[in-house]
């Protein structure tokens, strides 16, 4: 039975399984969202919402696999006619375009609910240098809720979003999912577009995405994950972003010696508990030198990257130094007293231990670490901004600077009910692979919450990997469908049906003229309804192989989008064969259209 609307868990398996069952429909859900903020106060989570007549609006009309769900995005990032402050009021702009990451979740049914604060212009792991507030932990107003994308990580945790998109340079994407036990995904660098970003460090910074259970977090990014040529950090993936079963004895790095828990035995009793439990679900633990990521992560405030900072706002700080915070500013002040020659040796020095550590990703295929040694009360940090936050940096500043990917997971709670977590970090690319071990070692801990709500992680689905190697899942969408002329070329390679889904938009379906069996042309142009039925069938390679050999043209076999963001191999038909076709994509399917 669906919960009552006062009582739903934001998560989108929570909102997709409401909407199926006729429970609600977005603009209840968008309704709610704006109660739950109205009683819990603007500040200092927010700083600038959308109006919720526009956000209502958006909400009819909404179509897409994330459709209906609400989002929230770091204010560093840009939406169209609402303002960029990056937590400093007068550097504020309006700007006409969104960024090419919030575009494009908005192009899939999203509903953005407002901009989140931060520590001023992306510069602190803490969440208390705005001038808008200070977020706390969702479990003890006391502590900090990590920075520096504070107000994405609270509004997640709190329920008043589904999930929120922050910015990652130095671990702000993943110390704030830490203390307010929710998922945090750090993207390999240049995997989700920084087109419309205000940077932090231009060449590390990376758009991270929160979520409260690995599978939203994955479904979101699948959709946020593409190139993008406008922006000249973007890079090409290797293979489009999704779950990935792990490498069979699967070798998990923890570091032999040299961590730091900074007194917080609960933290490391923690820690050591995350590696026994992947230790039982089969993972080979094996110890690592960590001297060189620990050394690498030293040098984030030194050299070319506080020279960075200042690059990415240099005028503005230059003619209005009042205005910046006191300890941002000091930090990017600094960049004034660095040479070029200084800058050198830091890119220099960061070469030398990427290669050192290149040793030690030859023993490990992933690497698991406390997301931070410990926590702070906000009153500590306060009277020592500087080493405090240095601290807990210890375990993330490194990941950007060496080029590798990384999750951060709820890992249990301390005896005085403050949360902890773990990072499980990889090469770059290695995103998918992450999240299915992250998933995996969430799901051990007992009766897990999702963030501060009720819900508990075992009544939402697992992240589910992509077809294991050896195996291809294929969409059919027309004359292979069950019960239709050509499946037995299916059955004949022992294809097993796995389940049907539905396109996702932007795809035209059309009946082909002249084809005998009669076949349909699925043709993606960005602009179709889509919703189209497909089947999704399972074969292995060797069968693939021989089926596609089969595809008469101007069919073949491409990668399709499905409703729920996730890629598969199917039926594509080449453009120029539907100028004469028939426009049937209002059926929604094959089977609808021979049924008319």
């Amino acid at each position: 039975m669906t919960a009552p609307l006062t009582s739903q868990s934001l998560d989108i398996d929570a909102l997709k399984e409401g909407y199926a069952a006729g429970a609600f429909i977005p603009s209840t859900i968008v309704e709610e969202v704006y109660l739950r903020i109205a009683d819990a106060g603007e500040r200092p989570v927010w700083i600038t919402l959308v109006p919720k007549e526009m956000a209502l609006e958006k909400a009819k009309r909404a179509q897409g696999p994330l459709a209906g769900i609400p989002f929230a995005v770091k204010d560093n990032i840009d939406v169209a006619g609402l303002p960029t402050t990056c937590a400093c009021p007068d550097f504020a702009y309006v700007p006409e375009r969104s960024a090419t990451v919030v575009e494009r979740l908005e192009a899939a049914g999203a509903i953005l609910i407002g901009k989140t604060n931060l520590d001023q212009f992306a510069t602190g792991l803490v969440g208390t240098r705005s001038p808008y507030g200070i977020p706390a932990s969702v479990f003890d107003p006391d502590y900090i809720s990590g920075g520096s994308s504070s107000g994405s990580a609270v509004a997640v945790a709190s329920g008043l979003v589904s999930f929120a998109l922050g910015t990652d340079t130095a671990g702000s994407g993943r110390v704030p999912a830490a203390f307010n036990n929710i998922v945090g995904l750090k993207p390999t660098k240049g995997l989700v577009s920084a087109r419309g970003v205000v940077p932090a460090c231009r060449t590390q910074d990376t758009v991270s995405v929160f979520a409260l259970t690995i599978s939203d977090a994955a479904a979101v990014t699948s959709i946020a994950a593409a190139f993008d040529g406008e922006d000249v950090y973007a890079r090409k993936a290797m293979r489009p972003f999704a779950v990935e079963t792990p490498p069979a004895g699967l070798r998990v790095g923890v570091p032999a010696d040299g961590l730091e828990f900074f007194g917080d035995g609960e933290a490391e009793r923690l820690y050591r508990m995350s590696v026994e439990r992947l230790a039982e679900r089969g993972a080979r633990i094996v110890e690592i030198d960590f001297a060189p990521f620990r050394d690498a992560a030293r040098l984030l405030y030194q050299g070319p990257w506080v020279a960075e900072r200042l690059a990415a706002i240099r005028t503005f700080a230059e003619q209005r130094p009042e205005a910046l915070h006191e300890v941002v500013g000091a930090i990017i002040r600094g960049a004034d007293k660095l040479s070029a020659v200084e800058t050198f040796e830091g890119m220099y020095r960061l070469a030398e231990l990427t290669r050192s550590a290149e040793a030690q990703w030859q023993t490990m295929d992933a690497m698991l670490l406390p997301t931070t040694g410990t926590t702070y009360r906000i009153s500590d940090v306060l009277a020592d901004p500087i080493q405090l936050n240095s601290n807990l940096g210890t375990y993330t500043n490194f990941v950007n600077l060496m080029d590798l990917s990384a999750l951060a997971v709820p890992a249990g709670f301390r005896p005085n009910g403050l949360p902890f977590g773990v990072t499980l970090i990889g090469p770059a690319f290695d995103d998918g692979r992450l999240a299915a071990i992250g998933d995996a070692l969430h799901r051990t801990l007992p009766d897990q919450r999702l963030g501060a709500t009720t819900r508990r992680l075992d009544e939402t689905p697992a992240a589910t990997p992509s077809t294991p190697g050896g195996r291809v899942a294929v969409a059919v969408v027309g004359a292979h469908l069950t019960g239709q002329p050509l499946n037995s070329q299916l059955q004949e390679r022992n294809a097993r049906l796995v389940t049907t889904a539905r396109t996702a938009p932007g795809y035209r379906f059309y009946a082909l003229a002249g084809t005998t069996p009669a076949k349909p042309g699925l043709v993606f142009d960005g602009e179709g309804a889509g919703g189209i039925e497909v089947e999704i069938w399972d074969m292995d390679e060797r069968g693939f192989g021989s089926f596609v050999a089969l595809i008469p043209p101007p069919l073949g076999i491409g990668t399709l989008k499905l409703a729920d963001g996730s890629l598969v191999k199917g039926f594509l038909c080449e453009p120029h064969a539907v100028r004469d076709a028939t426009d049937i994509t209002a059926f929604g399917g094959w089977r609808a259209w021979l049924a008319r």
